[in-house]
């Protein structure tokens, strides 16, 4: 018997299973961006400035302010950590440069 086919002496070729595993990606983590509330910078400012940075309508943008004069923070928005960094940055510098006090901070979700 001279057939390869027949394995029972346990010498001929084998058939082995490769399972393909995929890499389970981690959601990077996420940051909500903070405007906070202070007593000299004017409301069409902070309007302005939601609309500039964080693309959002007029509308949108007074609801946002509104909230953060009554409740002393609002969310504008929530981004992976380079992106909130970098619109802190971008909000920051641009008050300072218009000489307001605003403060916008970031926090991990």
């Amino acid at each position: 018997m001279g057939n390869d086919e027949s394995n029972a002496g346990g010498t001929g070729p084998t058939t082995s299973v490769i399972a393909k595993v995929k890499p389970k990606t981690k959601r990077p983590n996420l940051y909500r961006v903070l405007i906070l509330n202070d007593d000299y910078t004017p409301m069409e400012f902070v309007v302005h400035v939601l609309e500039k940075f964080f693309q959002k309508d007029v509308e949108a943008a007074t609801k946002i302010m509104l909230h953060v004069h009554h409740h002393g923070i609002g969310e504008c928005g929530v981004f992976t950590y380079e992106i909130a960094e970098t619109k802190v940055t971008q909000v920051m510098d641009f008050a300072r440069k218009h000489q307001h006090p605003l403060q916008c901070v970031m926090e991990k979700k």
